[in-house]
């Protein structure tokens, strides 16, 4: 690391000063300078620009283990922890990760759907439980409301809507979207929060009309709908906190290419075995 200092520093400092300071012989210098490069700091230099173009593709949200894993995937043979080395080397850093918060709304509400949704519970077929939630993102414009509904089998978004009112028209849309694409059979659980999207009459007569199971969280806990609340830390710590939309159509258009694009086809995921949605639920052949 020494002779690399001094070697990148040649142009500001004398040799022999630096030499001196740094404690070591110009004879060794020079003789570094002459030594052929290795086989392996070849390879190294070679894999940090695929790290660094990844980095990059991935919108800068990887940590090591799933850029070891994507590399992996695209037929790049390296090793876990090298890539961790030369990642650190290359000043890269995932997107820092925002927790969501525990907030309380105190509305009037109609009687909530009892929770479904017990711990520990394992989906193993897909189009049998989901989750629907509702966030909020903005812009120089205003505000705009993003609804979506995932299915728990694989975290993929089946349905989704944006709107400038957070209103029951909202969650319905994106509720719509996911029956006409997915089609799903009478008895599936639809989980959301106690929120008056989801109470309402008019809602919850389509869940009713297609045979939907309705499920509700306690009321201000988040963690019982922690699947769509992560969700949305994602799509806020790998979109949203790092730029500035001025029109709610440039928000909607930047939340389409991050839904349909990017996570459900080429995100990884962790829970899934490192697969993106779209992937996991092609071993299954899902619509």
């Amino acid at each position: 690391m020494k002779y690399a200092f001094m070697r990148a520093h040649r142009g500001e400092f004398r040799v022999v000063r630096m030499c001196g300071v740094l404690h070591v012989s110009r004879s060794g210098f020079y003789a570094w300078l002459a030594r052929p490069v290795s086989a392996r700091a070849v390879a190294d230099r070679e894999l940090a620009t695929q790290i660094v173009r990844l980095h990059h593709q991935t919108r800068r949200v990887y940590g090591a283990v799933k850029l070891w894993r994507a590399l992996t995937a695209s037929g790049i043979a390296c090793g876990k922890h090298r890539v961790a080395r030369l990642r650190r080397r290359q000043g890269l850093e995932a997107t820092r990760r925002r927790r969501f918060r525990v907030m309380t709304e105190h509305h009037q509400m109609p009687p909530p759907a009892p929770n479904r949704l017990w711990p520990g519970l394992v989906v193993a077929v897909p189009n049998r439980v989901w989750v629907g939630d509702i966030t909020a993102i903005p812009t120089r414009a205003g505000w705009v409301y993003l609804a979506v509904v995932l299915d728990l089998y694989s975290r993929r978004v089946v349905g989704w809507a944006m709107s400038p009112r957070m209103d029951r028209t909202l969650a319905t849309t994106a509720l719509t979207m996911a029956l006409t694409h997915r089609r799903p059979r009478s008895g599936l659980i639809h989980h959301t929060d106690q929120g008056c999207q989801y109470a309402a009459t008019c809602y919850r007569q389509v869940l009713a009309q297609h045979g939907l199971v309705a499920s509700m969280s306690r009321r201000g806990n988040c963690y019982d709908n922690a699947v769509a609340e992560s969700f949305f830390s994602t799509l806020k710590n790998e979109l949203v906190h790092d730029r500035t939309f001025h029109t709610r159509d440039e928000a909607q258009g930047h939340v389409f290419e991050f839904i349909e694009v990017f996570y459900n086809r080429q995100r990884l995921h962790q829970t899934l075995g490192y697969v993106s949605p779209a992937a996991f639920e092609a071993r299954r052949d899902v619509p």
